[in-house]
């Protein structure tokens, strides 16, 4: 068994690992991947020569180099089934407050809470192309990711023209408090989600280290929309909504053509 180490500059979240994941998918040599997404590492272990899989990953434009090959005598690798079920309730947990974000961003009028649900929904799609797909065809992956990416796409491209014709109409103000209440209450989901990945056995895990940026990026835009619903009440204006939720849509148009990545 020969373990490879690459450096993958451009490896900034999971995206990017299922990415590669797909790529290296028809490699019948290769035994596990190790990824390394805070430092931007992935470390293959494989039989035979190390060159279909350089190749492979230099063909995804990632900054993909060649560390180091060296032989190992592991044939054991961790087992994942602690980590699925963690990321499983992850994925409920986003997907539920996709729901409560979208629902009460629509009644209440505020963009913020509509355009962080479209966050919750993206970061629901990148776990889920990982968990449903798992033992399926690298061209079911392939699909799923496409829907999922142009899905997304045109919810956020809908949202910025709901946000221009607030800009430019005489829109009601949102209602601050239903911002503030619902963002609370989705920074504490958030919250459980990183003290359920703190408390892992598996948490030193590059899937679960990953999964704790992605988390920890939601709690900054939940801050940032109840920031926005308190210069609503203050300024007794709704562009401070309408900003944060220009803001969240070009991050949730950012995460769709990261998705669309994996379907090439």
């Amino acid at each position: 068994m020969n373990k490879t180490i690459f450096e993958i500059t451009k490896m900034d979240c999971p995206s990017e690992e299922n990415l590669i994941r797909m790529k290296l998918d028809e490699i019948s040599s290769i035994a596990n991947l190790n990824f390394d997404i805070p430092n931007r590492k992935l470390t293959i272990f494989h039989s035979g020569e190390v060159d279909q899989i350089e190749k492979s990953i230099l063909e995804l434009n990632l900054g993909g180099k060649k560390i180091s090959t060296v032989q190992t005598d592991q044939t054991e690798f961790n087992d994942s089934s602690n980590q699925k079920r963690i990321l499983w309730t992850i994925l409920g947990i986003n997907f539920a407050f996709f729901l409560i974000e979208i629902t009460t961003g629509i009644i209440s009028k505020s963009m913020g809470l509509v355009a962080d649900s479209l966050d919750m929904l993206a970061d629901s799609f990148v776990y889920s192309i990982s968990l449903f797909a798992v033992g399926g065809t690298l061209k079911r992956k392939k699909r799923i990711a496409k829907l999922a990416g142009f899905f997304q796409i045109t919810l956020a491209i809908i949202g910025f023209l709901e946000v221009l014709r607030r800009f430019l109409g005489t829109e009601k103000l949102p209602d601050f408090s239903t911002m503030i209440i619902i963002s609370i209450f989705a920074l504490i989901a958030n919250g459980i989600c990183l003290y359920i990945i703190q408390k892992s056995k598996n948490k030193e895990e590059a899937h679960m280290k990953a999964s704790m940026i992605f988390t920890s990026n939601d709690i900054i835009i939940n801050l940032g929309v109840i920031v926005a619903g308190l210069l609503v009440n203050w300024l007794n204006s709704s562009k401070p909504d309408l900003i944060i939720g220009t803001i969240v849509f070009v991050l949730v148009i950012q995460g769709a053509y990261r998705i669309l990545k994996l379907s090439k």
